[in-house]
């Protein structure tokens, strides 16, 4: 309607614009999906496995390793395939991720994320670098080069496929999926909202903020299920 009474106002077939002053709707904000901590468990243990010991392929330590450290350190997938070695740091159990904006920021990583990264450094990465020219990325290609963001997505959705979660439609398993997931967990767990900001690299709280709405929508869901008066 709008589109239609400035072409009349163009056209001279109306003296005045009424639809000027008028906003258009606001469109419902929509929240980030999470998954369940299970479902986020069973697809990590689908990617491969963790002991530095032992002759799994490196591919595998590799998949694993990726996984582990997106929802380890709710990590963008662009910050994670641009990960260089030296950037983290196994001992301290941090990363330095390089964000948005060349913003950087250092971020813990937890013990299952750290011993999958270690077991992957130690009998897989030295493997497939053997097959490149090089490079100081962390997580590598089967051609020794850094792995893309679109083989990133491959790992996943593979993984998503063995664990029974959605990989195609709306609830598709995605890595931001796993980024909304570490966030929510967070919050869920008691974390403050100033410190998952930080930890995301947001540069606004208000960016952060949806996260609370979907632990409300949580709340409610539980009492609705829960408290024997919760339905008329």
């Amino acid at each position: 309607m709008r589109g239609l009474h400035r072409f009349a106002l163009r056209e001279g077939l109306a003296g005045a614009d009424p639809s000027r002053d008028v906003r258009p709707p606001t469109p419902p904000r929509r929240l980030p999906r999470a998954l369940p901590v299970d479902d986020v468990v069973r697809l990590l243990e689908t990617a491969g496995p963790v002991t530095v010991t032992g002759s799994a392929a490196p591919l595998a330590l590799r998949d694993r390793a990726l996984l582990e450290f997106l929802y380890g350190t709710g990590a963008r997938i662009s910050e994670a395939v641009g990960a260089a070695v030296d950037d983290v740091d196994p001992d301290e159990g941090s990363v330095l991720l390089r964000g948005k904006g060349g913003r950087t920021r250092l971020v813990p990583v937890g013990g299952y994320a750290v011993e999958a990264l270690r077991a992957y450094l130690v009998r897989a990465r030295p493997t497939l670098a053997g097959a490149g020219r090089g490079t100081p990325a962390v997580f590598l290609n089967a051609r020794g080069g850094p792995l893309s963001r679109q083989g990133a997505w491959t790992i996943l959705r593979r993984a998503a496929e063995r664990a029974g979660l959605p990989v195609d439609g709306p609830a598709a398993v995605s890595p931001h999926t796993l980024r909304h997931s570490y966030a929510t967990h967070l919050l869920d767990g008691g974390a403050d909202v100033r410190v998952v900001q930080e930890l995301l690299g947001h540069a606004s709280v208000t960016t952060t903020q949806v996260y609370t709405l979907v632990t409300v929508e949580r709340l409610r869901e539980v009492y609705a299920t829960a408290h024997p008066r919760a339905r008329g």
